[in-house]
Protein backbone atom coordinates (compact mmCIF):
# COMPACT_ATOMS: atom_id res chain seq x y z
CA UNK A 1 0.00 0.00 0.00
CA UNK A 2 2.93 2.36 0.95
CA UNK A 3 3.90 2.58 -3.33
CA UNK A 4 0.21 3.59 -4.31
CA UNK A 5 0.55 6.14 -1.94
CA UNK A 6 3.25 7.20 -3.31
CA UNK A 7 2.42 7.43 -6.22
CA UNK A 8 -0.89 9.52 -5.94
CA UNK A 9 0.67 12.05 -3.79
CA UNK A 10 3.51 12.56 -6.50
CA UNK A 11 1.02 12.63 -9.06
CA UNK A 12 -0.68 15.33 -7.29
CA UNK A 13 1.96 17.75 -6.67
CA UNK A 14 2.66 17.41 -10.78
CA UNK A 15 -0.97 18.59 -11.34
CA UNK A 16 -0.36 21.31 -8.75
CA UNK A 17 2.61 22.09 -10.51
CA UNK A 18 1.09 22.24 -13.82
CA UNK A 19 -1.96 23.89 -13.32
CA UNK A 20 -1.15 26.97 -10.58
CA UNK A 21 1.57 29.45 -11.15
CA UNK A 22 2.81 28.83 -7.51
CA UNK A 23 5.11 25.75 -6.61
CA UNK A 24 3.64 23.24 -4.37
CA UNK A 25 5.76 22.98 -0.97
CA UNK A 26 5.91 20.73 2.13
CA UNK A 27 6.63 20.93 5.80
CA UNK A 28 9.96 19.26 6.49
CA UNK A 29 7.89 17.36 8.87
CA UNK A 30 5.97 15.71 5.77
CA UNK A 31 9.44 15.41 3.90
CA UNK A 32 10.88 13.74 6.28
CA UNK A 33 7.73 11.36 6.54
CA UNK A 34 7.87 10.99 3.15
CA UNK A 35 11.89 10.05 2.87
CA UNK A 36 11.03 7.20 5.62
CA UNK A 37 8.02 5.98 3.79
CA UNK A 38 10.52 5.50 0.66
CA UNK A 39 12.78 3.79 2.67
CA UNK A 40 9.93 1.43 3.97
CA UNK A 41 9.04 0.17 0.75
CA UNK A 42 12.61 -0.19 -0.54
CA UNK A 43 13.51 -2.47 2.14
CA UNK A 44 10.15 -4.76 2.02
CA UNK A 45 10.82 -4.78 -1.75
CA UNK A 46 14.40 -6.01 -1.41
CA UNK A 47 13.36 -8.65 1.54
CA UNK A 48 10.68 -10.57 -0.49
CA UNK A 49 13.56 -10.71 -3.19
CA UNK A 50 15.27 -14.53 -2.94
CA UNK A 51 18.36 -14.30 -1.11
CA UNK A 52 20.33 -14.97 -4.07
CA UNK A 53 18.95 -12.41 -5.92
CA UNK A 54 19.33 -9.57 -3.27
CA UNK A 55 22.84 -10.61 -3.08
CA UNK A 56 23.34 -10.32 -6.73
CA UNK A 57 21.33 -6.29 -6.74
CA UNK A 58 23.40 -5.58 -3.78
CA UNK A 59 27.11 -6.28 -5.69
CA UNK A 60 25.76 -4.74 -8.72
CA UNK A 61 24.60 -1.51 -6.88
CA UNK A 62 27.85 -1.53 -5.17
CA UNK A 63 30.12 -1.79 -8.03
CA UNK A 64 27.67 0.97 -9.68
CA UNK A 65 28.54 3.48 -7.00
CA UNK A 66 32.43 2.81 -6.99
CA UNK A 67 32.68 3.16 -10.67
CA UNK A 68 30.53 6.37 -10.09
CA UNK A 69 33.36 7.78 -7.67
CA UNK A 70 35.87 6.99 -10.39
CA UNK A 71 34.34 8.17 -12.91
CA UNK A 72 33.66 11.63 -11.18
CA UNK A 73 37.47 11.75 -9.95
CA UNK A 74 37.87 11.09 -14.09
CA UNK A 75 35.81 14.01 -15.00
CA UNK A 76 37.73 16.37 -12.76
CA UNK A 77 40.94 14.88 -14.34
CA UNK A 78 43.51 17.52 -15.25
CA UNK A 79 46.32 15.64 -15.33
CA UNK A 80 47.70 16.06 -19.25
CA UNK A 81 47.08 19.74 -19.16
CA UNK A 82 46.79 19.52 -22.71
CA UNK A 83 44.13 16.52 -22.98
CA UNK A 84 41.92 18.54 -20.28
CA UNK A 85 41.83 21.98 -22.00
CA UNK A 86 40.90 20.36 -25.75
CA UNK A 87 38.15 17.72 -24.58
CA UNK A 88 34.97 18.23 -24.53
CA UNK A 89 34.28 15.93 -21.95
CA UNK A 90 35.88 12.79 -20.35
CA UNK A 91 35.04 9.35 -21.79
CA UNK A 92 35.18 7.16 -18.90
CA UNK A 93 33.03 3.96 -20.19
CA UNK A 94 29.73 2.27 -20.46
CA UNK A 95 27.80 -0.99 -19.60
CA UNK A 96 26.67 -3.55 -17.12
CA UNK A 97 29.15 -3.44 -14.08
CA UNK A 98 28.65 -7.04 -13.80
CA UNK A 99 29.63 -7.55 -17.34
CA UNK A 100 31.44 -11.30 -18.42
CA UNK A 101 32.98 -9.80 -20.87
CA UNK A 102 35.08 -6.35 -21.29
CA UNK A 103 36.25 -4.39 -24.14
CA UNK A 104 39.33 -2.37 -23.86
CA UNK A 105 40.27 0.19 -26.94
CA UNK A 106 42.84 3.00 -27.02
CA UNK A 107 41.20 6.37 -26.86
CA UNK A 108 37.87 7.96 -28.01
CA UNK A 109 37.71 9.45 -31.03
CA UNK A 110 35.32 12.33 -32.40
CA UNK A 111 32.27 10.88 -32.56
CA UNK A 112 32.94 9.75 -28.38
CA UNK A 113 34.61 12.94 -27.20
CA UNK A 114 31.25 14.72 -28.68
CA UNK A 115 28.77 12.27 -26.97
CA UNK A 116 31.23 11.61 -24.02
CA UNK A 117 30.25 7.15 -24.63
CA UNK A 118 32.97 4.77 -25.83
CA UNK A 119 32.63 3.01 -29.33
CA UNK A 120 29.66 5.14 -30.85
CA UNK A 121 31.49 6.39 -34.22
CA UNK A 122 31.71 4.02 -37.14
CA UNK A 123 34.01 1.43 -35.40
CA UNK A 124 31.54 1.49 -32.40
CA UNK A 125 28.93 0.47 -34.83
CA UNK A 126 31.19 -2.94 -36.00
CA UNK A 127 31.86 -3.61 -32.32
CA UNK A 128 28.31 -3.59 -31.86
CA UNK A 129 27.45 -5.89 -34.25
CA UNK A 130 29.89 -8.70 -33.16
CA UNK A 131 28.72 -8.75 -29.48
CA UNK A 132 25.49 -8.94 -31.07
CA UNK A 133 26.68 -11.76 -33.03
CA UNK A 134 28.29 -13.28 -29.81
CA UNK A 135 24.43 -13.23 -28.51
CA UNK A 136 25.02 -10.54 -26.20
CA UNK A 137 23.47 -7.21 -26.04
CA UNK A 138 25.68 -3.58 -25.91
CA UNK A 139 24.09 -2.98 -22.33
CA UNK A 140 25.49 -6.85 -21.17
CA UNK A 141 28.99 -6.11 -21.54
CA UNK A 142 31.26 -3.27 -20.39
CA UNK A 143 33.70 -1.28 -22.73
CA UNK A 144 36.01 1.17 -21.85
CA UNK A 145 39.42 2.76 -23.17
CA UNK A 146 42.80 3.36 -22.43
CA UNK A 147 42.83 6.97 -22.60
CA UNK A 148 39.39 9.02 -21.26
CA UNK A 149 40.12 12.24 -23.14
CA UNK A 150 40.44 12.77 -27.12
CA UNK A 151 43.76 13.01 -27.95
CA UNK A 152 44.26 16.37 -29.00
CA UNK A 153 44.58 17.55 -32.31
CA UNK A 154 46.57 20.44 -33.86
CA UNK A 155 44.40 23.30 -34.88
CA UNK A 156 42.77 22.68 -38.43
CA UNK A 157 43.75 19.13 -38.57
CA UNK A 158 41.09 15.93 -38.81
CA UNK A 159 41.04 12.52 -37.81
CA UNK A 160 42.35 11.11 -34.61
CA UNK A 161 45.90 10.47 -32.93
CA UNK A 162 46.78 7.43 -31.28
CA UNK A 163 47.58 7.95 -27.49
CA UNK A 164 51.31 8.42 -26.14
CA UNK A 165 52.89 6.25 -24.10
CA UNK A 166 53.19 8.91 -21.26
CA UNK A 167 49.02 9.98 -21.30
CA UNK A 168 48.30 5.90 -21.61
CA UNK A 169 50.98 5.68 -18.37
CA UNK A 170 49.19 8.77 -16.77
CA UNK A 171 45.44 7.58 -17.61
CA UNK A 172 45.96 3.85 -16.89
CA UNK A 173 45.57 3.77 -13.33
CA UNK A 174 41.61 4.58 -14.01
CA UNK A 175 41.31 1.85 -16.20
CA UNK A 176 42.88 -0.73 -13.45
CA UNK A 177 40.26 0.82 -11.50
CA UNK A 178 37.42 -0.19 -13.46
CA UNK A 179 38.85 -3.49 -14.25
CA UNK A 180 39.19 -4.48 -10.12
CA UNK A 181 35.82 -3.06 -9.24
CA UNK A 182 34.27 -5.12 -12.47
CA UNK A 183 36.27 -8.46 -12.47
CA UNK A 184 35.14 -9.28 -15.96
CA UNK A 185 36.11 -13.27 -16.28
CA UNK A 186 37.57 -12.39 -20.14
CA UNK A 187 39.47 -9.21 -21.39
CA UNK A 188 39.39 -8.23 -24.76
CA UNK A 189 41.86 -5.79 -26.15
CA UNK A 190 41.24 -4.35 -29.48
CA UNK A 191 43.70 -3.57 -30.91
CA UNK A 192 47.87 -3.13 -30.63
CA UNK A 193 47.72 0.35 -28.90
CA UNK A 194 45.06 -1.09 -26.30
CA UNK A 195 47.86 -4.06 -25.76
CA UNK A 196 50.59 -1.69 -25.19
CA UNK A 197 48.12 0.37 -22.51
CA UNK A 198 47.24 -2.74 -20.87
CA UNK A 199 50.77 -4.98 -20.91
CA UNK A 200 53.14 -2.49 -21.52
CA UNK A 201 54.37 -3.33 -24.17
CA UNK A 202 53.87 -3.27 -28.10
CA UNK A 203 54.04 -6.10 -30.64
CA UNK A 204 52.94 -7.48 -34.18
CA UNK A 205 48.80 -8.26 -34.09
CA UNK A 206 49.75 -11.34 -35.93
CA UNK A 207 51.42 -12.77 -33.63
CA UNK A 208 49.35 -11.26 -30.62
CA UNK A 209 45.90 -12.07 -31.47
CA UNK A 210 43.65 -15.90 -31.58
CA UNK A 211 45.61 -17.12 -28.58
CA UNK A 212 45.19 -16.60 -24.84
CA UNK A 213 47.36 -14.03 -22.61
CA UNK A 214 46.85 -12.93 -19.01
CA UNK A 215 45.98 -9.73 -17.11
CA UNK A 216 46.01 -9.79 -13.18
CA UNK A 217 44.95 -13.50 -13.86
CA UNK A 218 42.23 -12.50 -15.81
CA UNK A 219 42.46 -14.32 -19.09
CA UNK A 220 43.18 -11.77 -22.04
CA UNK A 221 42.08 -11.89 -25.74
CA UNK A 222 43.61 -9.87 -28.52
CA UNK A 223 42.69 -9.10 -31.32
CA UNK A 224 42.44 -6.36 -34.22
CA UNK A 225 40.59 -2.90 -33.94
CA UNK A 226 37.14 -2.37 -35.73
CA UNK A 227 38.29 0.65 -37.22
CA UNK A 228 41.40 -2.03 -38.52
CA UNK A 229 38.60 -3.83 -40.20
CA UNK A 230 37.08 -0.68 -41.73
CA UNK A 231 39.85 -0.20 -43.47
CA UNK A 232 41.04 -3.94 -44.48
CA UNK A 233 37.84 -5.07 -45.72
CA UNK A 234 39.21 -8.13 -46.34
CA UNK A 235 37.11 -11.22 -45.79
CA UNK A 236 40.21 -13.48 -44.02
CA UNK A 237 41.02 -10.58 -41.65
CA UNK A 238 37.50 -10.46 -40.47
CA UNK A 239 36.91 -13.92 -40.02
CA UNK A 240 40.14 -13.90 -38.11
CA UNK A 241 38.28 -11.07 -35.29
CA UNK A 242 34.84 -13.31 -35.37
CA UNK A 243 37.54 -17.14 -34.26
CA UNK A 244 38.66 -14.60 -31.70
CA UNK A 245 35.39 -14.19 -30.48
CA UNK A 246 34.61 -17.89 -30.63
CA UNK A 247 37.60 -18.59 -28.93
CA UNK A 248 36.05 -15.87 -25.71
CA UNK A 249 32.69 -17.76 -25.85
CA UNK A 250 34.20 -21.15 -25.44
CA UNK A 251 35.98 -19.50 -22.36
CA UNK A 252 32.85 -18.54 -20.81
CA UNK A 253 30.95 -21.81 -21.18
CA UNK A 254 28.52 -20.39 -23.71
CA UNK A 255 26.85 -22.33 -26.64
CA UNK A 256 27.93 -21.36 -30.09
CA UNK A 257 25.30 -22.30 -32.89
CA UNK A 258 26.24 -23.94 -36.29
CA UNK A 259 24.93 -19.97 -37.49
CA UNK A 260 27.60 -18.69 -35.17
CA UNK A 261 30.94 -20.80 -36.56
CA UNK A 262 29.44 -20.12 -40.45
CA UNK A 263 29.25 -16.13 -39.51
CA UNK A 264 31.48 -13.36 -41.04
CA UNK A 265 31.32 -10.13 -40.20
Amino acid sequence: MIQPALDLVIAALEKIRETTDRAPCASRNALERLRSACSVAASLREASLPSTERQTQQTTSNKAQALALVRERVRGCTKCAHLASSRTQTVFGVGNPDAEIMFIGEAPGADEDRQGEPFVGRAGQLLTRIIKAMGFAREDVYIANILKCRPDMPAGSFGNRAPTPAEMQICRPYLLEQIDIIQPKVLVALGAVAVEGLLGSRGAMRELRGRWHSYNGTPLMITYHPAYLLRNQSPSEKRKVWEDMMQVLERLGKPISEKQRNYFL
